[in-house]
């Protein structure tokens, strides 16, 4: 239970590997993933390592297997994932993998080469084959006046054939093509203005649209036909044509040529497109079979990727027979590790077992923090400010209360904490469908891996919101009011408002059961009234919240065998927020319970009270005193307050001076040659410098944090008004309607009331919420024991590879 509070126990341990083991054991210790290598080769080139060409092997598989599955995502085929974990290959596998793996590559690239050019054929006819059909049309629709026009620019001296259509001779030439629909306006525009008007261009769209071989994206295209005169404008046209990447296609001239050659190329087609049919029902079964096995295979490959890099850390003796290698590793796990190492040795086939040497070292070991699917939100908040020292107090137990808690506190309301907690609840009984859905979305992520953070939110909001008795800006009267109106009715003749005088009897019979009265619902000074009672909370809970903070630095420094920051450093600090804010604490009590509904006319004001406590001011007639004897206790809590801060930012660098000086002395006795080689340098600058900011910032920061833990009052008000608003200004519309369409225009309220709620009170006011807390736990709560100086524990570990995140 300890190692919850603080991060494992490490060791730095050397694995001597044997060659022909050493594949297999790092491979079992990549399948526990407890063990953190370090690269013993930092001066080696990373291409002069032993295991390059492995790794170059390994990312050439990798390669054809992303060939492999993009082809399979362009087919549509849905990759299956049976949630399978295969186990590591053993090193001459490769080369059947090499093997399989080039043959399906390149079975994939003849078929795609073979699809490609078949489609670009099919593309072509059919192109051709609307071309004959719209040229017959162009010349059976050209009329006498369309005639006479191309016979006026052209000069052509022809009979009227009416049965033969247009009439084409030895002057009149044509060409006839495809091109691209958006492209017709430029392309006639070109034509008329290079040529001056010489020519005659008709076009017709192609009704269906047209599958691109290169891309496979659908495009529009129009058949065109251009007449004309001469071999220049001939030359002209087809320039013209080539630069608007247009298509040509010979045509006849005569309509039993057209007629012919159409049959043929419907004929070709009917082939092509059988031929077509076969060669993708061919590809679709080659992909099919790859998509059951290609998850399988990216594991495989990226497994022994990640091994043959992680051999390129280790070292090799001078024999040639043996890997070394450095690992860091929790003490806890070490039976874990050495059981590994012999079923590798075991699956290798060697007889020399695998050693594990525990290793003294002076260097500061990775961090880490053991979690699971509960506790890993948590941590991540924590590690998101920084890296836990090593073996210094965690604070992530302490955060899985104190976190959803002053968020709730800032977010308190039963019907919006409800709602909350059943959307949290949805993702954790739901969790595991989820996870196998494996949702590309970031967002959905983000939430999904913080859903037991949200549900205690949720939960923590519901309970702040039966204390402050609020459930979508209403008050719930359960146990009824202890206000009563009877006593003073008579009053209310020639007045708007009834203020109810407690100090009568029958007036207040006594507090509410649990939470606030529901008749400071209604009542106008309710904004006062709550003023007040959020404002005194904040101050309580902060100042609770940060001297927890102070306790824990405590055991931070019995386990590093500091007392010097125990005598002058933990008791100073203690002395002096207990002194001022402690005290403000206490005196925030003793108001609430000595002062009775009779005489709480005359309590003085805590605000000018804790004011003239530091200018030493007791002679104020306003503000009367709380209790005898309070200016000689102010007075001694101010003065224990200064003398905390010398003590803390002097007497403790002249010690720690003073300890280096004997340490010194010591060492000179014994070995005076070796003075350097045992002492540390210690510069008393520095040391004074660090002590004086240390000593400033918490002094400061005691004053600057209790005010930080205002926010907790300022965003409960503002998301108490925010709810109020919304109810008044939506809500009320749909219940005050007393018509007959009265229930209609309520479901259309309620459904904006709904949309608005979870929009701006859960999504918007509750993100504001979070980072406020996400504040009060970093710099209020964590700085006063936490130093955050580590580096994470990064075991190398297959499961990454199993979760789809192949690149990290």
């Amino acid at each position: 239970m300890g190692q919850l509070f603080r991060s494992e126990e490490m060791t730095l341990a050397q694995l001597f590997l044997q060659s022909e083991a050493a594949y297999c054991c790092v491979s079992e210790l990549g399948e526990i993933g407890m063990v953190q290598f370090r690269d013993l080769n930092p001066d080696v080139n990373v291409f002069q390592r032993k295991f390059v060409n492995e790794v170059r092997r390994c990312e050439e598989m990798d390669r054809k297997l992303r060939f492999v599955e993009k082809e399979i995502k362009k087919a549509n085929i849905p990759i299956i994932d049976t949630g399978e974990n295969p186990e590591v290959p053993f090193p001459r596998d490769m080369i059947d993998l090499e093997a399989s793996f080039e043959k399906l590559e390149n079975e994939l690239k003849e078929i795609n080469t073979n699809q490609e050019a078949l489609k670009k054929n099919f593309l072509e006819l059919t192109e051709l084959k609307h071309i004959l059909r719209r040229t017959q049309q162009f010349f059976d629709e050209v009329s006498l006046y369309l005639f006479l026009i191309i016979y006026f620019y052209f000069n052509v001296v022809g009979r009227l054939e009416l049965n033969k259509g247009f009439p084409v001779n030895d002057y009149t030439l044509f060409v006839a093509g495809v091109i691209g629909r958006e492209r017709i306006p430029t392309f006639e525009r070109m034509l008329w203005r290079v040529c001056r008007g010489n020519v005659f261009l008709r076009q017709a769209d192609i009704e269906d649209s047209l599958e691109d071989p290169a891309t496979g994206d659908q495009v529009h295209k129009s058949v065109f036909i251009i007449f004309f005169q001469g071999d220049q404008l001939k030359n002209r046209v087809k320039k013209i044509c080539e630069g608007f990447r247009a298509t040509l296609y010979p045509c006849p001239e005569t309509p039993q040529e057209r007629k012919e050659m159409l049959a043929g190329v419907n004929a070709r087609i009917e082939d092509l497109q059988m031929v077509l049919n076969q060669t993708e029902d061919h590809r679709q079964r080659v992909l099919q079979a790859a998509a059951k096995t290609v998850r399988v295979w990216f594991i495989k490959v990226r497994k022994m990727k990640a091994i043959y890099h992680t051999l390129n850390l280790c070292n090799i003796d001078v024999t040639q027979k043996c890997l070394i290698a450095e690992v860091w590793c929790p003490v806890s796990d070490l039976d874990s590790i050495q059981f590994a190492l012999r079923r590798g040795t075991e699956k290798s086939g060697s007889t020399v077992p695998s050693i594990l040497n525990r290793m003294q070292t002076k260097q500061t070991p990775p961090t880490y923090n053991k979690t699971n699917k509960f506790t890993s939100g948590f941590q991540n908040i924590v590690d998101a400010y920084g890296i836990g020292t090593y073996r210094e107090m965690n604070p992530a137990p302490y955060t899985i209360i104190t976190f959803p808690f002053l968020f709730a506190v800032m977010f308190g309301d039963m019907g919006h904490g409800a709602l909350m907690t059943c959307a949290a609840l949805y993702l954790v009984l739901r969790e595991s469908r989820l996870m196998a859905q494996k949702n590309d979305n970031e967002m959905f992520n983000m939430v999904f891996a913080g859903r037991y953070i949200i549900l205690l939110m949720g939960v923590f909001s519901v309970y702040t919101g039966i204390i402050y008795n609020d459930c979508f800006s209403k008050s719930l009267n359960v146990f009824g009011s202890g206000w009563s109106v009877r006593p003073m009715f008579a009053t209310l003749e020639g007045n708007r408002l009834l203020q109810l005088d407690p100090a009568i009897d029958g007036v207040f019979k006594g507090p509410y059961p649990i939470g606030i009265d529901p008749i400071w619902n209604i009542a106008v000074n309710k904004l006062t009234f709550l003023n007040s009672f959020k404002m005194k909370m904040s101050i309580i809970l902060g100042v609770i919240h940060m001297l927890f903070g102070v306790s824990l630095s405590l055991f931070n420094h019995l386990y590093f065998k500091k007392p010097l920051n125990i005598y002058l450093g933990f008791i100073p600090e203690v002395i002096f927020m207990s002194s001022l804010f402690g005290y403000l604490v206490i005196l925030i009590f003793y108001k609430w319970v000595s002062f009775t509904a009779r005489t709480s006319k005359d309590a003085p004001s805590l605000l000018i009270a804790f004011i003239n406590m530091f200018l030493f001011n007791y002679n104020d007639p306003s503000n009367k005193p709380l209790y005898s004897g309070q200016m000689g206790l102010q007075i001694f809590l101010v003065l224990i307050a200064l003398a905390c801060v010398p003590c803390m930012l002097v007497v403790k660098t002249l010690v720690l001076r003073r300890q280096h000086l004997w340490r010194k002395h010591l060492v000179r006795q014994v070995r005076p040659g070796q003075l350097g080689a045992r002492i540390k340098s210690f510069n008393f600058a520095d040391v004074a410098v660090h002590q004086a900011i240390h000593t400033i910032e918490y002094c400061l920061g005691c004053i600057s944090n209790t005010a930080s833990y205002l926010r907790l009052w300022a965003l409960s008000l503002a998301h108490a008004q925010l709810s109020e608003v919304l109810w008044s200004m939506v809500m009320h519309i749909g219940l005050s309607s007393r018509s007959f369409g009265g229930f209609f225009l309520l479901t259309i309220v309620f459904f904006f009331f709904g949309v608005l709620t979870v929009a701006i009170l859960l999504i918007m006011e509750g993100l504001s919420a979070f980072l406020h807390a996400l504040r009060l736990h970093w710099v209020e709560f964590q700085n006063k024991f936490y130093s955050g100086q580590g580096f994470k524990f990064l075991p190398f570990t297959f499961e990454s590879i199993l979760d789809g995140r192949f690149e990290e």
